[in-house]
């Protein structure tokens, strides 16, 4: 049986992550040149984005 080339997939996810972040920075380059107002960042989890992280103990609901 094979073994995973885990460097390979490591390389993989980076080149995906540099392209992505690539693609936003032009996007925002040509919203900034259009006048048009930043779009707010996004999070990129999921959990995150439905509000139901962690809550603070110190602070009753």
């Amino acid at each position: 049986m094979a073994k995973p080339n885990y460097s390979f997939e490591k390389r993989q996810r980076e080149l995906a992550k540099k392209k992505k972040k690539e693609e936003k920075e032009k996007e925002r380059a040509a919203r900034k040149a259009a006048g048009l107002p930043p779009i707010p960042d996004e999070p990129d989890d999921v959990d995150a984005a439905d509000g139901a992280g962690p809550t603070d103990p110190a602070r009753p609901a």
